[in-house]
């Protein structure tokens, strides 16, 4: 986009965002025509799910609407600004989400055929027994890694650890968990 081009769609974004200050709909509905595609591309991009994004959506226009001042035209472009707030959405959403699945199905990907009661209770005791053998520290980060859904970064932050440290005892409690499944 020419800078002269940019300036006018930004001018006319804050026309438009004088307008919905003011409570006119239209004004909500011609801003939400133009710039939707926006938000809701990041979104898409961010969590790969359509009914998800479509909540992003949402949410980033009825903020829009509750608080139009919230965009500072001195700090950078309309659409930019959109697609920063789409994306911190979106990326606080896909933290939120909780496992799709339970601890005892993530388990089954270990051995191809555990419908036997017997072969259940052992590979959930390698289990019991790897964690076990491991460090608290060790533990404790693989537990916030897949349990909390914690970044690696989000977990050195929590402890206080070096980013480094929380990956070395994530990788090498994940080697300890393969071990005992000899894979």
């Amino acid at each position: 986009m020419s800078g002269a081009a940019s300036n006018l769609a930004s001018s006319d974004a804050a026309l438009l965002l004088s307008s919905i200050r003011s409570g006119d709909e239209r004004a909500m509905a011609e801003l939400y025509d133009r710039y939707s595609s926006v938000v809701y591309s990041v979104a898409l991009r961010v969590l790969g799910d359509t009914a998800a994004a479509e909540d992003i959506l949402q949410d980033v226009f009825m903020q829009l609407w509750r608080t139009p001042d919230a965009f500072d035209a001195t700090r950078g472009s309309f659409p930019g600004w959109l697609a920063v707030i789409a994306r911190n959405r979106a990326i606080d959403a896909m933290r939120k989400r909780r496992p799709e699945s339970d601890i005892s199905e993530i388990v089954v990907s270990i051995e191809p055929d555990l419908a036997g009661g017997m072969e259940w209770s052992r590979a959930l005791e390698k289990i019991r027994s790897a964690l076990a053998s491991m460090s608290f520290p060790q533990r404790s980060a693989l537990e916030m890694s897949f349990f909390e859904g914690l970044t690696h970064a989000e977990i050195a932050a929590k402890t206080g650890e070096p980013l480094g440290t929380i990956k070395t005892r994530i990788r090498a409690a994940l080697v300890t968990l393969r071990k005992a499944f000899n894979l």
